[in-house]
């Protein structure tokens, strides 16, 4: 008798099969036992009718405590009631592993509950639909830069300098030297790309930012390409198609998880439309002000009210073009005829999910770069490596980096980032 996964139901309807799952919720008629089974691919039904099976299987059924791990028997049935599809007769149950008492009820619990037992929560359906719609992306990620001639490079998480300031960085003792736990592989990515053309990372990035807001996490994952030989607006088309990449990957391949997140499909196919709007940071103030957003000043960093009423102004994800030079970190070209702005864009996704993508064109010339490092007061000896990157054949580079938290987040329709992370880190949880 062959053991499968519920997953692949569809291929053994008709057949006697053996399931390794954990019983998810039950319950019972006097004749009837159903179980709600999962096994990690996927939830559906087991059925114990008392008339077909032995006495002392239909009251082990009957007796069987949320998330009590079984092996069953039984035969593959087609279940046009399910959103599934399929369900199993069982013949058999083989218990594997008790549980007692499991402290995640179907019942309404609070977050902070739910958080401290996140160990178990993860079981639960729409954390395990979130789960696979995450997994997809990254499988995705890889599938896209692959196939269009990027090659991995793995930046460091220990690093000695900081991309974009120390204010906002993980201080740690490396022997006797300072530390701090990487907030952006992106300089180590421009080394890379400058050997291998285009490169892309994916890695854990770190945020001492002391917010609790529904979208920030103090540890997050970061795809993070570069190119050289190549200007922004080509840059913002590899952004827009990877991005429109990943949200038909996700409508191909996770049609069960949205189904089970309630996510509007027909919504998501939207942002499959390329290209994507652009609006300069310039035009975005203005149209902010001209719809009552009277504390917005040109200079001012964009909030989240102001990104939700940017995005869903064009109700597609936007890019906002070219923002001051005194809010964006020092290694961004400055732009060709304005000292006041820079070549970058963020790109702002719709439904009030934010920043999901930040990059720009980087600065190739030496001196410029040096005395920006010197502006930011930052240590030219910890910068002297990514200074001979303007030495030793500068090009015209851009790149970008894409949060995975905040894109899993605006995919599944979830409304925090806290649930898109196996394990959240948050400014106070470090457990579990």
């Amino acid at each position: 008798m062959e053991q499968i996964q519920i997953i692949d139901s569809k291929n053994h309807v008709g057949e006697t099969v053996k399931i390794g799952a954990w019983v998810a919720n039950k319950r019972s008629s006097g004749k009837i036992a159903f179980l709600q089974l999962r096994d990690g691919t996927a939830y559906f039904q087991g059925i114990v009718v008392k008339s077909e099976v032995e006495e002392e299987v239909f009251q082990l059924a009957k007796g069987l405590n949320q998330e009590t791990a079984v092996l069953i028997t039984g035969e593959v049935r087609e279940d046009t009631r399910s959103k599934f599809g399929y369900e199993i007769g069982i013949t058999g149950i083989e218990v594997v592993g008790e549980s007692h008492d499991y402290p995640i009820t179907p019942k309404e619990h609070g977050t902070d509950f739910l958080m401290d037992h996140r160990h178990l929560w993860l079981r639960s359906s729409k954390q395990h639909a979130v789960m696979q719609v995450r997994n997809e992306i990254i499988r995705a990620t890889y599938e896209f830069f692959n196939t269009n001639g990027f090659v991995k490079i793995d930046p460091p998480i220990l690093t000695g300098s900081a991309p974009e300031g120390t204010t906002e960085l993980f201080h740690t003792n490396y022997f006797d030297e300072e530390a701090y736990l990487s907030q952006s592989g992106q300089l180590y990515m421009e080394a890379a790309a400058m050997a291998f053309g285009k490169v892309f990372s994916f890695g854990p990035t770190f945020r001492a930012e002391k917010s609790k807001t529904r979208r920030h996490l103090i540890e997050f994952w970061m795809i993070e390409p570069e190119m050289a030989f190549m200007h922004q607006e080509d840059s913002l088309e590899v952004q827009e198609k990877y991005v429109a990449f990943l949200v038909q990957n996700v409508l191909d391949n996770c049609d069960y998880a949205l189904d089970v997140l309630g996510r509007d499909k027909e919504l998501l196919k939207k942002y499959t439309n390329l290209p994507f709007p652009r609006i300069t940071y310039d035009d975005a103030v203005e149209l902010l002000k001209k719809n009552g957003f009277e504390d917005i000043e040109w200079g001012d960093d964009f909030g989240s009210p102001h990104e939700t009423f940017i995005a869903n102004s064009f109700e597609q994800p936007v890019f906002i073009l070219n923002y001051p030079k005194a809010i964006k970190p020092f290694y961004m070209k400055p732009h060709p005829t304005r000292e006041d702005v820079v070549i970058c864009a963020d790109m702002i996704a719709p439904e009030g999910y934010g920043e999901i993508i930040g990059g720009s064109e980087r600065a190739t010339d030496y001196e410029f770069v040096l005395e920006q490092i010197r502006q930011h007061g930052l240590d030219e000896k910890e910068y002297s490596w990514y200074l001979d990157l303007r030495k030793y054949g500068s090009v015209p580079h851009s790149g970008f980096g894409l949060g995975l938290e905040r894109t899993v987040t605006w995919l599944t329709g979830i409304e925090h980032v806290r649930e898109s992370i196996p394990f959240p880190r948050l400014l106070n949880r470090l457990y579990p």
